[in-house]
Parts: C-alpha cells; sequence; structure tokens
C-alpha cells in the first residue's frame, strides 16, 4: 500500500527535524527513504543501497520488494544502482522492460511489478559509495522534476552516510590511540624495571628489551608485559 502524499515542502521541513545524534544511520535512511517515498511523484518504493570494502546491502528501504530487485543486483554484480554508485552518477529507466544493459535485471524487476526506476550515485568517502534507488509500478514514471526532487533527498542521505562513516572511523582511531598509549605505558614501566635492576641509562634499558623482544620473537610490547607483570608478583 503506497502511503499519503506528501509536499516536497513539507518533506524537507521534516528532514530539517532529524537529530542525527539521537538516532542510528539506518534509522536516519529510513526515514528519509520514506519522506521520498511520499514527496518524489510516481514513486512507489525508495530503498538505499551501502557498498564498502564488503558485500552491498540494502541499508534502507520502503519494501521487501525494493529489498529484492536491489538484492538480485548484489547476488549478480550487476544493474543500475551498482553502476550508479560506481560511477557517482544518476542512472533513469523510463521503461524496464525495454532495458537491455544488464542482462536479466528487466525480467526481474518487471517480474515484481516496476516498471522504471532510477538510481543516484552517493560518493560518500574514500572507498565507501552508496545509491539512492527510487522504483515506480508504471513505465515512464518520473519526469525531471521528480528525478531532481529526489537527488536532493539523496544529498540528504549522503550526508548521514558521511557522517555515519566518519563517526566509525574516529571510533577506530581512537581504539588504535588507546592502545598505543596503553603500549607505550607497560614498555616505559618495563624499561624502568630494568634500570633498577641494572643501574643502567633509558636508553641501554630499551636496548635490553629490544634484544629480549627479537630473541623470544615476540612484540615488544608483549616482552614488557611480562616483565612487568613478574615484577608485581609476590616475591
Amino acid at each position: 500500500m503506497t502511503p499519503d502524499p506528501l509536499d516536497p515542502t513539507a518533506a524537507f521541513r521534516e528532514l530539517s527535524r532529524i537529530n542525527l545524534g539521537e538516532t542510528d544511520m539506518e534509522g536516519v535512511l529510513s526515514t528519509v527513504a520514506g519522506l521520498a517515498q511520499r514527496a518524489v511523484p510516481g514513486a512507489r518504493d525508495v530503498s538505499v543501497t551501502l557498498i564498502g570494502q564488503k558485500r552491498p546491502r540494502t541499508i534502507a528501504s520502503t519494501s521487501e520488494t525494493a529489498m529484492r530487485i536491489d538484492g538480485w543486483q548484489y547476488e549478480h554484480g550487476r544493474g543500475p544502482c551498482l553502476d550508479a554508485s560506481r560511477q557517482h552518477i544518476t542512472l533513469r529507466i523510463d521503461d524496464v522492460v525495454a532495458e537491455r544493459r544488464w542482462p536479466g535485471w528487466s525480467e526481474h524487476t518487471a517480474g515484481l511489478g516496476m516498471h522504471s526506476t532510477f538510481s543516484v550515485g552517493l560518493p560518500i568517502r574514500e572507498q565507501i559509495s552508496g545509491a539512492f534507488n527510487v522504483y515506480a509500478g508504471t513505465a515512464h514514471a518520473f519526469d525531471d522534476d521528480a528525478v531532481l526532487l529526489a537527488e536532493t533527498f539523496a544529498g540528504y542521505a549522503a550526508v548521514a552516510l558521511t557522517n555515519a562513516h566518519l563517526y566509525d572511523t574516529t571510533v577506530v582511531l581512537t581504539q588504535h590511540m588507546q592502545a598505543a598509549m596503553e603500549s607505550r605505558a607497560v614498555i616505559e614501566q618495563a624499561k624502568g624495571i630494568i634500570m633498577g635492576q641494572r643501574h643502567c641509562t633509558a636508553d641501554e634499558a630499551f636496548a635490553i628489551l629490544s634484544r629480549a623482544s627479537q630473541d623470544a620473537n615476540r612484540k615488544l610490547r608483549e616482552v614488557a608485559a611480562d616483565l612487568v607483570d613478574r615484577a608485581q608478583r609476590p616475591s
């Protein structure tokens, strides 16, 4: 069942009310897809494709049908949403039945009741891209204004995806920095223990620790951690 149409101005007001800090990426994109489904003339369903280092996936969708159309493209490695994503372009198919660029895609898509589509490529960041996909049940359902309107929704989806990727990247970087700081701390502790035991300088203590790491074929941090652990055990 197609939801009630929504005036684009009202839809954009709804977009402006989304707080990216109060919901997850899937929630934001589901809202964007739902608003686009109601605001873009002719749209029956909308989905958002995400392509990263792993297998492409539909991260938001207004129907199972849209997910099945997307899924066929992921499985076979061809289709408009994949090409739009990779090339960062908008691909419009006015008559699915007459389309021949992606063998098997037109038959599958028309068989699911969709007869015109377009996909807007979403350049996100580095090795991550995506596509904003709009499907209609009739041929020639979308005019230039409808595509332009959907591209505006797609721009908002790209911002949400970029923010989410930046957040994930920041979290990973923070974890790496924390691990590096912990490694540095345990190495300094181990150096202090060696300096106390052998009455040597910090550089000499580090050289002793490095030789022990090489001789044991173990990471410097692991050797340092063992030394600290042994020093803290009761005699």
